[in-house]
This record gives C-alpha cells, structure tokens and sequence, in this order.
C-alpha cells in the first residue's frame, strides 16, 4: 500500500491501534519520522484525533497534510469503550496510574444494584474531570497540580453516555461497554459508579473500540506503519520521546 509524499500531504486519515504504556504523541510521532524518513520530506503535518492515555490501548485516528483540518469534525464524533472496573478500590487517579488509597466494602453490591446503578448514568450527566488529567486550571495541566499535591476546584461539565452496559459480572471485576459523546472520561466513570455503589471503583482497562463509524478492527499496530506503506522490515526508530 506504497503512498507517495503528495498523497500525504494531501491529506491521509490512518486508523491506529495504539498499544498500552505509548502516549498518543509518542504514536504520532513515529509515524511522523517515518514520513519524513522514507519520503524525505523536511515538512509535514501529523496529528490525531482524540488523546488515548498511556494505560489505554486501541483506535487513535490520525490524519496527514490537509487530513489534519478534519482533526476537529473527528474529535466530536461519539466514540465506544470497553474495559474492566474494579470494584472496592480508589487510586488517586481513577486508574492504575497511581496506587490504591482507599478500600471499601462490597458485601452488599448484587447484581441488581450494579444494573440500577448503570442505569442512573445513561443520557446526560455531569461529571468531574480526574484531577490526573490534561485540562488547563489556571494556566497548568490538573495533573501538574496534582502530582505537586495540590488542591484545585474541578467544574463538572455536561456529557453524554449513550450506551452503559455491564458485559461480564466478575466481582470484583466488572467488563463494561461504554458509548458516550466527545469530552466523556471513563476514568470519572469508573470513580463515579463506585460511589454510587456506595463502595469504590476505578479503571484497570481501557479500550477505545470506535470513533464515529471508524472501527479499531480496521486499525493497523504503529509498529506496522512502515512494513504496511513503505516495505520496510526495519523498526521504527526516533529519538525518545516523553509521555504526555
């Protein structure tokens, strides 16, 4: 599937299977060298559509050249997750970022209330950003202040869960199917459900399976990028590049 360098700067929207512990912007990055590597270009815009956490696997969108005036249009698209819950720990960071800081008890979650629970979170909701999160509070990241140990107000802003099903019942494991609109963070879900079982919960997987009508199915691994386009057997090498 050999494109050449005015197919890409002309526009080109890639479908990427993001593996765990790579940030979005390391995956872009090393298909933005490749690009320049084996097109010998000197200049090229590569971006995404939509951050996925290092501790998230699965669809990350990105877009070349003109591709990238999509970038926004792609980003409001509702997106579908599944993933694991684990139900009677909090972390700080509602993930496996960081570790446990409070336990519960779960003796009384049946299943009966982990299904009238899911039902209070379809349609729209308000929900509290984590504070292991990349949104601005005055002029730093929420995770800046939040690894300096900061206490920082979080506005709740308005989200849509469209789909909210439990797909396997495994206490205290839950499998759960997520389809929500731009903006949803399942890590807040997960926070948030627990709470409402009157327990605790965070996220210990993460997979974004859809953007819109793209589907991770049709995605490539980023360690294919050159085999699939250029023919190339070698890895991808770039400088190292820090997580965000």
């Amino acid at each position: 599937m050999k494109l050449s360098a005015e197919e890409f700067q002309n526009g080109q929207i890639l479908l990427i299977d993001k593996p765990l512990n790579w940030s979005s912007f390391q995956a872009v990055n090393k298909i933005k060298w490749a690009l320049k590597k084996h097109l010998g270009l000197k200049k090229i815009k590569v971006g995404h559509a939509g951050t996925l956490d290092p501790l998230a696997t699965g669809l990350l969108i990105v877009c070349t050249g003109k591709s990238t005036k999509q970038i926004s249009e792609l980003q409001g698209q509702i997106k579908e997750y599944t993933g694991r819950f684990y139900i009677g720990a909090t972390t700080p960071s509602y993930d496996l970022e960081t570790e446990i800081n409070q336990t519960f008890e779960t003796a009384h979650i049946t299943a009966e209330l982990i299904d009238s629970t899911r039902l209070q979170f379809l349609g729209e909701i308000d929900q509290k950003p984590p504070i292991f999160s990349a949104i601005k509070k005055d002029g730093r990241r929420l995770y800046e202040h939040a690894r300096k140990g900061e206490e920082v107000e979080i506005a709740t802003r308005k989200v849509t869960i469209s789909e909210f099903e439990i797909t396997d019942n495994n206490l205290p494991e839950l499998e759960f199917r997520v389809v929500c609109s731009k903006g949803t963070y399942i890590r807040s879900l997960a926070f948030d459900f627990g709470q409402q079982l009157n327990s605790g919960s965070h996220l210990t997987a993460l997979r974004r399976t859809k953007i819109g009508d793209y589907d991770v199915q049709n995605a490539i691994a980023v360690e294919e990028f050159e085999t699939i386009f250029f023919g190339s057997n070698e890895p991808i090498t770039t400088p190292n590049t820090p997580n965000i």
